[in-house]
């Protein structure tokens, strides 16, 4: 995050003096302690400062680079993943290749009735199935789709960073966030290399898209 002049100075009040309580900053700044009040709580929701009762706030010591891969590391799923884009098993090769691009998606995860995982379509295995004279309407996805146990999946608790590097070492677009049922694994949402891309442009921006 980007520091105000004033935040950078109270910065170096605390790097200098800590601990310190608000009103001796506030003193040093000639400034009030309820005008100090919001950088206060900026920096120490930051982590660059703590604050400790009856004793004042302390400079933590580390850099924005740290404090950055600190948050990073502490994503879930559950906060990115997106809407999965889903077919059944007896849709044609002709269909997802349809859904592929009207979704406008990378990947598509095959299902069964009860919404549950059976296999995964990456744009590689429409493009194979699609060279040669077969008739694309006659030929149903679980034909050539990627099937378990050769499938990558994330479950909601598990963190970002650890499914981001799923997405670069197994070379794929997308993984199914899923959840246990008495029925198998239900495709209940997506992370994709966008979503991670989506995620770092959060960061700089520190706004939500």
């Amino acid at each position: 995050m980007e520091l105000s002049n004033r935040q950078e100075k109270i910065l170096s009040i605390v790097k200098e003096h800590g601990p310190i309580t608000g009103e001796n900053i506030a003193e040093k700044l000639d400034l009030t302690r309820a005008t100090l009040r919001p950088d206060l709580a900026i920096l120490t929701m930051a982590g660059f400062l703590d604050a400790r009762p009856r004793v004042g706030y302390f400079f933590t010591g580390k850099t924005g680079t740290e404090l950055l891969t600190e948050k990073i590391k502490q994503y879930q799923i559950h906060e990115f993943q997106s809407v999965p884009v889903v077919v059944k098993e007896d849709t044609s090769v002709y269909d997802a290749i349809s859904t592929m691009f009207l979704e406008d998606v990378g990947t598509l995860f095959v299902v069964d009735q009860h919404a549950c995982l059976t296999g995964v379509l990456s744009r590689k295995d429409l493009l194979r199935a699609s060279i040669g004279s077969q008739d694309l309407n006659a030929v149903p996805v679980h034909i050539i789709m990627t099937r378990m146990p050769n499938i990558t999946v994330c479950r909601k608790d598990d963190l970002l960073i650890d499914v981001a590097k799923q997405l670069i070492v197994k070379q794929i677009d997308g993984i199914p966030v899923i959840k246990d049922t008495a029925n198998g694994l239900e495709v209940i949402g997506r992370i994709t290399k966008t979503t991670i891309t989506k995620v770092f442009v959060e960061l700089v921006t520190e706004d939500r898209i």
